[in-house]
């Protein structure tokens, strides 16, 4: 996040939209525009911190399905892939994305370059990162590390707001017989 100073009689200044170029597990090459239109939950993990932020994933799932949501937000996974861009490395690598990809049903970017942990991103890259961007690709929210509940719930705030619908409620879950 873009922190400047302002005058006090000034608006603050409006956060930049941010972009970066990864590649799918296939090796296309896209950019993370292409995810504007509508707020984006980024996750960006390394192979050792992908549980790390299990509960917010969770949660994230079940309020949306509760409330109808699911279509409201795009959620992008960023497998940090950068310390196993060699041969046969890599191969093995992006095999295991793949699969993984299959059991979630979503797609996972892979960054073989580091590319988030350079500006703007700056992301520490041996954890999980969790950000929330605008429709625009403004940065609204970044957590590194475990998030602990009052994380999770600045979070899911911000995302109300994004989404124009409250989100910081638990779901619901209805008991089993």
């Amino acid at each position: 996040m873009t922190l400047a100073a302002g005058s006090a009689s000034s608006a603050p200044p409006t956060p930049e939209p941010v972009d970066a170029t990864l590649s799918t597990s296939k090796g296309e090459r896209v950019r993370l525009s292409r995810w504007r239109g509508k707020p984006v939950v980024l996750f960006y993990e390394d192979k050792d911190s992908t549980t790390l932020n299990a509960p917010l994933k969770e949660e994230l799932f079940a309020r949306g399905r509760e409330r109808g949501l699911l279509q409201s937000a795009w959620v992008v996974a960023v497998a940090n892939l950068e310390k196993y861009d060699f041969f046969p490395a890599r191969e093995i690598a992006l095999s295991y994305v793949r699969d993984e990809e299959k059991k979630a049903g979503v797609p996972i970017l892979v960054d073989l370059e580091g590319t988030l942990g350079q500006a703007p991103w700056k992301l520490p890259t041996k954890t999980s990162n969790v950000m929330l961007l605008d429709a625009q690709g403004a940065l609204v929210f970044r957590h590194s590390g475990r998030m602990k509940p009052e994380d999770r719930a600045r979070f899911f705030v911000a995302l109300s707001e994004l989404v124009g619908q409250d989100l910081t409620t638990e779901a619901v879950t209805e008991a089993q017989p």
